[in-house]
C-alpha cells in the first residue's frame, strides 16, 4: 500500500539555508519568514490543498554570523509545528530533532504530544547533529566521534518507542461508570539499560491514533544506513542521480531484510529543489542566473562548515581546488568529499567548486511537463517514492502545486484526495502494534472528509 502513489513532502526553510543564500531578497518573502508562524502556516495550508503528506522541519543548534540566513533565526520545530498542527487538517507534520542533544524521554514526550494535538500527523526526522560546536551549548567539552553518534543514535530511538509503548489501547475510562481512570494491567515500566540511557518510565501519555509517529532517517554513511534499516518508515536521501539513488535502496532494503523488517515498507524520498518556467529553456536561464549571484562570502562559509570551520578565504578563487585535509566528520557526507576528489584530478577551481555545492542533492529546471516527466521517470524507475519539496522561490512553489501537481493526478501517480486522516494512514505505513498485547485492537485511521 505504501507505494501506491506518490508521496510529497514540503521542507520549509523560511529565508533561505545553504541551496538558497540569497532567497531572503526575493519580495514575495517576509524578512522574518523564518520566525513568522502565519508564514508557516500559510505554506502549510498551501501544501494540504496540494494534498501534501507532510511538511518538514529542518533544525540546528549552533551558529555563527556566517551561518545560512535560515540558521540565524528560527523557530523550534516543535513548538512551530504544534502551532501549525492548530491551523491544519490533515498533512503530517515532522520535526527534527537530534538524538546527541536530546534524552529519550524528553524526545517521546514532545512528539506523543504533538501526535495527540494533530490527532495522529506528527513525524520523526532523527539526526544526530553534524556541527561540533553544538558542543558548548549544552556544558560539553566535545561533540563525540560519528561512530559513538550514531551507536547513541540507535540507542535513543530504541528507548523512545519503547516508551511510546507505555499505554495499550483501552488504559484509559472511556466512560464515566468505569470501575476507575487507569487500568493499571495496561500500563508498562521500560526500565532500559544500556550504553548510553537508563531509562525507568513509563511515559506519562497515551498513544495517538497512528500508534506512533513514523521515523524519518536522512543519513546514507554505514552507521545511517543501518540505523535507517532497523527503524526508519521513511528515507530521505540527497541523490542526486537515479543511480545513486537506486544503490542506496537496494542497499537499505537488504539491511531491513536481514533484521526481519519487511524492507518493501520503506520509503525512499529523496530531496528536490525546482525552478519552474513555461520553457525549459526560460527555466534554464532562470536556474542559472540564482546559481550565480550571491555573496561570494556567504558561498565560502557554506563549503567551510563541510570541512569543520577551515578558512577558504585565503586561497586563490581561480586556482585548482585546495589539498584540504578531510575532516573526521565527513563519514556522513562521503559523497559530498568524493566529489571534491574528483574535482582535484579534474582541476577544477574553488569558484567552480563553490558553483557546485548549491548542487548537493537534485535540481530540477524546466517547464511543468518536464519536472512531472522527469518525476515520474524516478518513480517507475523505483529510484524515489516521492520527492521531499525545498519550498524556496514563491513562484516556483506556487507553480509546483498548480501546474506539475495536477499533471501528476491526471497520471494517476499522486492523489486527487486523501486517503485518511493521519500521517501514517497517507503514507501507506502499518499502525505498530502495542508490544505488551499481540491481540490489542487498533486505532482507527479515518479516511479523510
Amino acid at each position: 500500500m505504501a507505494r501506491e502513489k506518490l508521496k510529497f513532502g514540503a521542507v520549509l526553510i523560511g529565508v533561505g539555508d545553504a541551496s538558497g543564500k540569497e532567497l531572503w531578497r526575493d519580495p514575495a518573502i517576509p524578512l522574518n519568514a523564518s520566525v513568522n508562524i502565519d508564514w508557516y502556516v500559510r505554506q502549510a495550508r498551501e501544501a494540504e490543498k496540494a494534498k501534501f503528506d507532510f511538511v518538514f522541519i529542518v533544525d540546528s543548534q549552533y551558529i555563527t554570523p556566517d551561518f545560512p540566513n535560515h540558521h540565524l533565526n528560527r523557530l523550534e520545530p516543535l513548538t512551530l509545528l504544534s502551532a501549525v498542527a492548530t491551523a491544519t487538517r490533515t498533512i503530517g507534520l515532522v520535526a527534527t530533532i537530534s538524538t546527541t542533544y536530546s534524552e529519550p524521554f524528553d524526545i517521546a514526550r514532545r512528539l506523543a504530544s504533538l501526535d495527540l494535538i494533530s490527532k495522529g500527523r506528527a513525524g520523526w526526522n532523527i539526526v544526530t547533529s553534524q556541527d561540533p560546536g553544538t558542543a558548548g551549548n549544552f556544558s560539553r567539552t566535545g561533540h563525540g566521534d560519528y561512530e559513538t553518534r550514531y551507536r547513541r543514535a540507535a540507542e535513543a530511538v530504541e528507548v523512545v518507542q519503547g516508551l511510546w509503548q507505555s499505554y495499550e489501547e483501552g488504559a484509559f475510562a472511556q466512560s464515566r461508570r468505569a470501575g476507575r481512570f487507569l487500568d493499571p494491567a495496561k500500563l508498562h515500566r521500560l526500565d532500559h539499560k544500556g550504553e548510553f540511557f537508563s531509562v525507568t518510565g513509563p511515559l506519562n501519555i497515551q498513544r495517538s491514533r497512528q500508534g506512533q509517529p513514523p521515523l524519518v532517517q536522512a543519513g546514507t554513511s554505514p552507521q545511517g544506513r543501518e540505523l535507517s534499516a532497523q527503524a526508519a518508515d521513511i528515507v530521505f536521501s540527497f541523490a542526486r542521480d537515479q543511480s545513486e539513488a537506486l544503490e542506496l535502496a537496494a542497499d537499505v532494503r537488504g539491511r531491513a531484510r536481514r533484521l526481519g523488517r519487511d524492507a518493501e515498507a520503506v520509503l525512499f524520498i529523496p530531496a528536490l529543489s525546482v525552478t519552474i518556467a513555461d520553457t525549459d529553456e526560460a527555466a534554464r536561464r532562470k536556474f542559472e542566473a540564482r546559481q550565480t549571484s550571491g555573496d561570494l562570502r556567504a558561498q565560502l562559509a557554506s563549503l567551510s562548515r563541510q570541512f569543520a570551520g577551515h578558512d577558504f578565504s585565503r586561497y586563490d578563487l581561480d586556482a585548482p581546488f585546495p589539498e584540504v585535509p578531510r575532516p573526521a566528520e565527513a563519514a556522513g557526507i562521503r559523497r559530498f568529499h568524493e566529489d571534491l576528489e574528483a574535482a582535484r584530478r579534474e582541476g577544477r577551481t574553488l569558484r567552480q567548486v563553490l558553483a557546485d555545492v548549491g548542487s548537493a542533492w537534485l535540481r530540477l529546471a524546466g517547464s511543468p511537463k518536464t519536472i512531472a516527466d522527469q518525476i515520474e521517470l524516478w518513480y517507475r524507475s523505483g529510484a524515489a517514492d516521492g520527492f521531499n519539496v525545498f519550498v524556496q522561490h514563491p513562484d516556483d512553489w506556487a507553480r509546483f502545486r498548480a501546474d506539475v501537481v495536477p499533471i501528476l493526478v491526471a497520471r494517476g501517480l499522486f492523489r486527487d484526495e486523501y486517503e485518511a486522516d493521519t500521517l501514517r494512514g497517507n503514507l501507506g505505513l502499518k499502525i505498530p502494534r502495542s508490544r505488551h498485547a499481540a491481540e490489542c485492537p487498533l486505532p482507527k485511521q479515518n479516511a479523510a472528509a
